[in-house]
């Protein structure tokens, strides 16, 4: 009996304890509710939604002619969210949702219907379908059976986003860039999109997004806390045509000299304008890329091509004239002994005269008239070509400019090998751009302006934001006087029958311009080169300036500039003299007043005639204005005047009719 008391004993004393307990616990689960409810919800709400950032679309670049260089195309990706969807919708549209998929995404039915059953029984609420959907994709799989029926409903959910595509693919690759954003916030800029990555970014909107399984985060909503607002558009100076022709020139000269890499620029002469870049590296098997912008960023030993500035600045300090005549010493001179100068044609060139150093590009001549003039103040020489500032970086909006370098006496390695050496392109150091900007000042009447990649920003709609004008750096580099000898001597590297360039000599094509070809490697027993030609066209009115710069050419095959290089600035200019358009105007009423090889009637005859007048030896502008008025379509083919006509002279005209005019 008291066992059993005691038993029962023990019974209430147990319920009493958990009494005690399940009422404290109680207490303090509605202490907690009614105290610190808000503070504990608002935690558990920050754990399971966040604001975070969206991204706006970025803006475009485009070229001159409005074509697009860079721009943002919205990319979809597609997940799935298995837990929102009724057994009874997942089981009649798993099928036929398998098949849809499968159609356009090309693994097996079999594959689709696995994933979305695995997705099921794990309770996956984000499994990926797939990624980068372009926009026709993404409107056929949100009408697919299952996904047809919504976020809820169908488990569909779609998140957008903006993917860098370049229209012209490869082409001026480095020059567009990239602008690649860290974790930290901060920005790796490389080309045009990272020199105006600001405008081009717009401002980030806000969303908020609940967690999810495994750490992930789909939208809540659709709608944003705060609207994304999109980038500006960055107009550039790029010309798509030039820009095809330059790329294409370059890359076939590297194909057929088997080269390690090289660059064109083409920049518009009176405003700075670059119009074409083209920067191309050797891939491990062969093939050319966008690798590095070597015309901005790759400073080297220019060579040859710095012969203008060695003869700009003689000529400038009055100690040589373009007539002085050069002893070239059987083409060999010798500094202490042991440090040789050669030129290309063994033997040399005999005594010559300073035009003829230039234009033959005699090392020899060059370095004896420097060395000569300025080995008692060698100074003089070098701040000569600090005063023309090509010490200086061009300043350019585009990271990664290479560092210009003029050595001095001052400098502490300076040697007596320096001035000698100088003067034909070696110890200095310029980018391709540096050294195509002074080529371009010659042909500007002696103004360096900078060079421009963009011309303006602008907003969506086109209304102008910000421009970017022509920008001059110095009014005059050298007097007008060393100007117009400089134009005449690199008219004469093309033109004369003894010039460096004359293989590209074209009577229809007048062209100015240095040759270069500087050796690099040349302390080790595998001498390389580089093979360049800068210059400008055409010379009477100079519209464009161009530098080709080829890196390692194959030697066995041809490493001269005028070989391997000028051919390439041919090509181009060829491609945009003929898109410049004749400059002169012809009126009616004075037709009848001009003369030439076939005297043109009467204009009111001809413009009351219904037949085919004889055009020729008329220009081009003369037959043009006169046929046009009489209603007939002209076509011409060629450059000048005109040497053969489609329609016979006093056949009878059509309206409307096309008559193609052969000029010479």
């Amino acid at each position: 009996m008291n066992k059993q008391k005691n038993m029962l004993s023990r019974g209430y004393l147990v319920v009493f304890v958990l009494f005690i307990l399940g009422t404290s616990v109680g207490y303090r689960l509605v202490s907690l509710q009614l105290t610190q409810g808000e503070k504990y919800r608002g935690l558990a709400e920050k754990r399971s939604i966040k604001n975070v950032e969206v991204l706006p679309v970025r803006g475009n670049i485009y070229a001159k002619d409005g074509s697009l260089l860079a721009t943002s195309v919205s990319k979809y990706s597609i997940h799935f969210d298995a837990v929102t969807v009724s057994e009874s919708v997942f089981q009649e549209h798993l099928s036929a949702l398998s098949d849809s998929l499968s159609i356009l995404l090309g693994s097996s039915s079999n594959y689709y219907t696995k994933m979305l059953r695995n997705a099921r029984s794990k309770g996956s609420r984000y499994q990926l379908i797939a990624r980068r959907l372009s926009y026709p994709q993404y409107q056929r799989i949100r009408q697919f059976p299952m996904f047809r029926l919504g976020g809820v409903r169908g488990g569909f959910i779609v998140e957008r986003q903006f993917i860098r595509d370049l229209p012209l693919g490869k082409m001026a690759e480095r020059t567009i860039g990239y602008e690649q954003r860290n974790p930290n916030g901060t920005y790796v800029k490389v080309g045009l999109e990272g020199a105006y990555g600001v405008p081009l970014r717009g401002q980030s909107g806000r969303q908020l997004r609940q967690r999810i399984a495994n750490g992930q985060w789909k939208p809540l909503t659709n709608d944003y806390q705060q609207e994304p607002v999109d980038g500006l558009d960055v107009w550039t100076t790029i010309d798509t045509n030039l820009q095809d022709v330059a790329h294409h020139a370059l890359l076939g000269a590297l194909e057929e000299y088997e080269a390690e890499h090289g660059s064109v620029l083409v920049m518009e002469t009176k405003t700075g304008a670059v119009r074409a870049i083209a920067n191309l590296g050797r891939t491990k098997n062969n093939t050319y890329f966008e690798r590095l912008n070597y015309a901005v960023g790759e400073a080297h030993e220019p060579g040859s091509t710095f012969k203008l500035f060695a003869l700009m600045a003689a000529l400038e300090d009055k100690v040589i004239d373009t007539t002085t005549m050069v002893d070239t010493e059987k083409g060999k001179l010798t500094f202490y002994g042991k440090y040789h100068v050669r030129d290309s044609k063994r033997g040399g060139y005999g005594v010559i005269p300073v035009s003829q150093v230039f234009e033959r590009s005699s090392n020899t001549g060059i370095v004896k008239l420097i060395h000569e003039n300025y080995k008692e103040n060698p100074a003089q020489f070098t701040d000569r070509l600090l005063a023309m500032g090509l010490d200086k970086p061009l300043g350019l909006a585009i990271s990664g400019e290479g560092t210009p370098k003029i050595p001095h006496p001052k400098d502490a390695d300076w040697d007596g090998l320096d001035l000698p050496w100088m003067a034909f392109g070696y110890g200095v150091s310029l980018t391709p751009l540096q050294t195509l900007s002074y080529y371009n000042a010659i042909a500007n009447n002696g103004e360096l302006v900078s060079p421009r990649f963009v011309s303006s920003v602008r907003s969506l709609d086109g209304k102008l934001v910000k421009s970017f004008p022509k920008k001059v750096l110095n009014p005059a580099i050298c007097s007008s006087e060393t100007r117009s000898k400089l134009h005449k001597l690199m008219e004469g590297v093309v033109k004369n029958k003894w010039g460096t360039a004359h293989n590209i000599y074209d009577k229809k094509l007048s062209i100015a311009g240095k040759t270069g070809t500087c050796q690099v490697d040349y302390t080790t027993d595998n001498v390389q080169y580089i093979s360049s030609f800068v210059g400008y066209f055409p010379v009477e009115n100079p519209t464009y300036s161009c530098i080709v710069v080829v890196h390692k050419p194959n030697k066995k095959i041809g490493y001269y500039g005028n070989v391997v290089a000028a051919p390439v600035f041919k090509k181009i200019a060829e491609a945009v003299i003929h898109n410049i358009p004749d400059e002169s105007t012809i009126e009616l009423h004075k037709i009848a007043a001009l003369t030439h090889q076939n005297q043109i009637p009467n204009s009111t005859e001809l413009l009351n005639s219904e037949r085919m007048p004889d055009v020729r030896g008329w220009t081009a502008m003369e037959a043009v204005a006169v046929l046009e008025n009489l209603g007939v379509s002209v076509t011409l083919k060629g450059k000048g005047k005109v040497l053969r006509q489609s329609q016979k002279p006093g056949m009878q005209l059509k309206k409307n009719q096309t008559v193609t005019l052969t000029l010479t």
